[in-house]
């Protein structure tokens, strides 16, 4: 009985902290849309959305992609997307000022990709 309640425990605090890692998209400020034209620093294609880093008015900031299946299938695989490659991405900014940004499209090349 004891080490059920160890393992409940356990699986509790797997789901807490899997909860707390995903930041959900409500700490975005949706009614700021933001448009930003900068090369890419660095890009990371994996799950459960890809990410890219960007500079903008002298702060690096972090771009929350979609998932790596869906920015495939609308044509933005992970070798379009390099690092000094110039991209013009839309979305919205976090609410308490961090330097993140929830990209709802992306424009490279004169092809935008809608994310959402």
């Amino acid at each position: 009985m004891r080490i059920r309640h160890l393992l409940m425990g356990a699986a509790a605090a797997l789901a807490v902290a899997t909860a707390s890692a995903h930041h959900g998209w409500s700490s975005y400020d949706v009614s700021k849309t933001v448009k930003i034209e900068a090369p890419l620093v660095d890009v990371q294609y994996r799950n459960p959305h890809a990410e890219a880093t960007i500079d903008y008015q002298g702060a690096q900031w972090n771009v929350v992609l979609a998932p790596v299946s869906r920015m495939e299938s609308r044509g933005l695989p992970k070798d379009s997307l390099a690092a000094g490659k110039v991209v013009s991405i839309e979305g919205y900014p976090r609410s308490d000022g961090t330097h993140e940004l929830r990209a709802e499209r992306i424009t490279l090349d004169g092809k935008t990709v809608e994310l959402r």
